[in-house]
């Protein structure tokens, strides 16, 4: 826990968990736990998470470790894997009157989703938290940047409070995504905050593959990477967290034109960055 954090911040983080598969090739739950102890984070959205039921209480790893700690969560199942559900998790300590899972898969590929949970702050007010985990392929990324964009997801009538959106993008370099969420969104260089600009994989990263994007409105105060011996080993990817103000995010967002872009949506944004 990190006693030295200020209480009107609120951390969040992202983090994919490999399926709780270290680089030692052990399925070791507890140990994804403890690196999620030590970052103490709020708000956390998981990728690559196994729901195993009726079985040994680890094997339901979003149950396990919402449990322990103490947070309520929202699945989003995106495909069936060792005889159970896979997909990704929003964890919160703050209440979480609605989810929605929306699915971006692409004719052909891996099933993949994005999570959607709207959490209610002290004093009331909301806040979008969207759990992203695109695909692999190039193609694949630029079918699922239009669809995130659309009205259907992100730009959906019925946001009116602060969003944030976080995971693994899995955009090796600056595509289609990344242009259309960076005419939106605010996504911090990580220059500006620590030493280095790629995230992946943990143990000698090359690749820029995590991302936490945010309102204009929010206030963010830091941003790092949890790198330890216990998250270097725990997965491939390391856990990226921000600090913002939760002063911020009670005002709300002003929703901007661009938003709500006219006639179809996923044309629209395409234009902007193709």
């Amino acid at each position: 826990m990190d006693i030295f954090r200020h209480p009107d911040r609120i951390r969040v983080a992202t983090y994919n968990i490999h399926k709780c598969r270290g680089l030692d090739g052990r399925v070791r739950p507890a140990r994804t736990l403890e690196v999620l102890r030590e970052i103490d984070a709020d708000i956390i959205a998981l990728q690559e998470v196994v729901r195993i039921e009726n079985g040994r209480p680890d094997l339901d790893h979003a149950r396990f470790i919402a449990d322990e700690l103490g947070m309520d969560f929202r699945f989003g199942e995106n495909r069936q894997c060792q005889g159970g559900a896979y997909g990704n998790v929003l964890l919160s300590r703050y209440p979480l009157p609605a989810a929605r899972n929306y699915d971006i898969t692409t004719s052909g590929r891996e099933s993949r989703g994005c999570l959607r949970a709207d959490l209610e702050l002290p004093g009331g007010a909301v806040l979008h938290v969207f759990n992203v985990h695109l695909g692999t392929a190039f193609l694949e990324r630029r079918k699922q940047a239009r669809q995130l964009v659309s009205r259907e997801i992100l730009c959906h009538a019925e946001l009116q409070g602060p969003r944030i959106v976080m995971g693994d993008f899995n955009e090796w370099t600056r595509g289609l995504t990344t242009r259309l969420l960076h005419s939106n969104f605010v996504n911090p260089r990580l220059r500006d905050h620590m030493k280095r600009s790629r995230t992946y994989p943990g143990v000698l990263p090359f690749l820029h593959l995590d991302h936490i994007y945010y309102d204009p409105e929010i206030r963010l105060h830091r941003l790092t990477l949890h790198k330890t011996r216990r998250s270097l080993i725990a997965s491939d990817h390391l856990p990226l967290i921000a600090d913002f103000s939760v002063a911020a995010l009670a005002q709300g967002r002003t929703p901007r034109e661009q938003d709500y872009p006219v006639g179809n949506s996923a044309d629209q944004w395409s234009a902007i960055a193709i």
